[in-house]
């Protein structure tokens, strides 16, 4: 199976897919979570209504769900159109998508190194580590897997270019790229990435100069969808501004996230779908020691560039293509996400792939050792995927998860809470969205969250004829979301119809007040102000608010307006 012939490289290819399709199969049977999945397929018409001329000129168009991939909607939408609302087969083109990465890693490089072994290695590594199972099992997170596809088929191209060097190849790369790019932009990198693989392993003798002019292409390509990336973040307003996360706390966590993404890699245990910002910043101790390891390994694989190029070349992989994630420009409010991880782990596994590869060189003893070594390494990874596949079962057991591997993160609480709505928990997410907004006050998404929840029990309640409790439930929603008007339109009838003293209508006018100065002409707020003005004997005004009522078309109490009619003759 380690030679290279191509009846072994084909059973290699069978046996890595299966294997990993194995370990990964748990995904097939999970749902879908209340992150970004809605937005992306279920409750997405331009998706589930499966690929249409309409949906194509809407992928393409403008931006979406705070990116600019319209393969990735193509792939959503076609999708749909074979499986319909069937969330297997979604599941389904993900895993293959990655099966189909693994394979492809492999394939380029054995056919690049001539070394299938540590080829093998790499690759099943990749396809069976825990931390890729956010990309595969998260239903919205389908363009890491199809842009790393496009990914490893422009490396596969290019190396073809660089063996029989013409136009036509370096078209069939550009195209590759090209499609990558409109996946995901994560593939800004790839430019500087291929001068990397012209010094090591590719060892191309043109000039330097005339390596970068080859790229400007590529180069200009990239830039613009960076561009395009900036402009479509903007104006879904995800880039997050200094005054919320400063640039020296972003700097810190970047330094931070270097180390803390190797540790995932070597120790993948604790695994979050969110990753918060400390609330407090970074010790000074953490920032300085992992500022303090990069440059150490960094001058470890710059010293060791020439008999081990492996080295450097692995290093400079991770450290550039994680460098668009790391956070210096921030998307969203996590510190890291496993996702980010998908590609840039490649160059840490071939870094330990080739020196374990050359320590064992010459020793069978060695090589037996680190065999056996690297059969239990793939075996506890696999393990790991599978218990990490039944994580992602539902955003209910997701967050769950979440909460109990990380601290104070007040997203999982949130989301949690919104799980729980979404199953009529309603108790139980009132009391996630209060633990989100007592970790970090003045959340804005568990702020809404925990209004519309308070005002959505707050109502029922009042239908139940049990105003006490739905005027403390409203009070609640209020104090996030004072300006309300339909919930201090709900608090002013539930007061109003309480029964209580002088005072206690009085604060219900008040409230009408405050609702109709927010929202003049606001009709239930005018009906329900007639019926407490009536209560407090002002039927002038009552019946001055009542034909307010009327002209907004608001809906009146038949019999309120009945005693105001006859009061005032009518």
């Amino acid at each position: 199976m380690l030679s290279g012939s191509t009846g072994n490289r084909t059973a290699t290819c069978i046996l890595l897919a299966v294997v990993v399709l194995l370990a990964l199969s748990p995904t097939l049977n999970n749902g879908i979570t209340g992150c970004d999945d809605p937005d992306y397929v279920s409750q997405n018409p331009h998706v589930n209504t499966g690929i249409s001329w309409q949906n194509t000129i809407w992928a393409f168009r403008a931006a979406h769900s705070n990116n600019w991939h319209p393969l990735t909607w193509l792939s959503h939408q076609l999708d749909c159109e074979l499986f319909g609302s069937t969330l297997q087969g979604h599941h389904l083109t993900s895993l293959i998508l990655h099966v189909a990465n693994t394979l492809l890693l492999f394939l380029w490089l054995s056919g690049l190194t001539g070394l299938p072994g540590r080829s093998a290695f790499v690759a099943l590594a990749f396809g069976l580590h825990p931390v890729h199972i956010e990309s595969v099992a998260w239903v919205a997170e389908r363009k890491d897997v199809l842009s790393t596809f496009f990914w490893m088929l422009t490396l596969l191209a290019y190396t073809s270019y660089v063996r029989g060097p013409g136009a036509v190849r370096y078209l069939k790369v550009v195209a590759c790229f090209v499609a990558g790019l409109l996946s995901k932009p994560m593939l800004v990198t790839v430019p500087v990435l291929l001068l990397l693989l012209d010094w090591w392993p590719l060892d191309r003798k043109r000039s330097r100069a005339a390596l970068i002019v080859e790229k400007f292409p590529l180069m200009a390509l990239a830039a613009l969808s960076a561009a395009v990336t900036v402009w479509a973040q903007q104006r879904e307003g995800a880039l997050i501004a200094l005054d919320q996360i400063p640039l020296g706390l972003r700097l810190a966590n970047a330094a931070v996230s270097y180390i803390r993404y190797i540790g995932k890699t070597v120790w993948p245990v604790d695994l979050a779908a969110f990753y918060p910002f400390p609330l407090n910043g970074f010790p000074a101790w953490a920032t300085a020691g992992s500022l303090a390891a990069l440059a150490a390994i960094s001058w470890l694989a710059f010293r060791a560039r020439q008999r081990r190029p492996w080295l450097a070349a692995g290093w400079c992989w991770y450290l550039l293509t994680l460098l668009p994630v790391i956070g210096i420009v921030q998307v969203g409010l996590q510190s890291m996400a496993d996702r980010y991880l998908y590609v840039p782990m490649i160059g840490l596994l071939i870094a330990i792939a080739w020196q374990c590869g050359e320590f064992c060189e010459g020793s069978p003893v060695r090589t037996r050792i680190a065999t056996v070594a690297c059969a239990l390494v793939l075996g506890i990874c696999a393990v790991l995927s599978w218990r990490q596949a039944h994580v992602w079962k539902d955003g209910l057991t997701l967050f769950t998860y979440t909460i109990q591997v990380t601290r104070d993160n007040y997203v999982a609480h949130d989301n949690l809470g919104v799980e729980l709505d979404r199953l009529g928990r309603s108790e139980e997410a009132l009391a996630e969205y209060r633990e989100a907004l007592r970790i970090k006050p003045g959340h804005y998404y568990a702020e809404e969250n925990l209004a519309r929840a308070s005002f959505a029990k707050g109502e029922r309640l009042l239908q139940r004829g049990d105003l006490d409790g739905a005027i403390a439930a409203l009070r609640e929603g209020l104090q996030v979301r004072p300006h309300d008007v339909l919930g201090l339109t709900s608090l002013g009838v539930a007061l109003a119809r309480s029964g209580q003293t002088a005072d206690v209508q009085r604060e219900a006018l008040q409230t009408f007040d405050t609702a109709l100065s927010l929202q003049p002409g606001f009709g239930p707020a005018l009906a329900a102000r007639a019926e407490a003005l009536y209560a407090l004997g002002r039927y002038r005004e009552a019946w001055d608010a009542l034909l307010s009522a009327r002209a907004a078309h608001a809906e009146i109490d038949p019999t309120l307006a009945a005693k105001l009619e006859e009061r005032m003759g009518k």
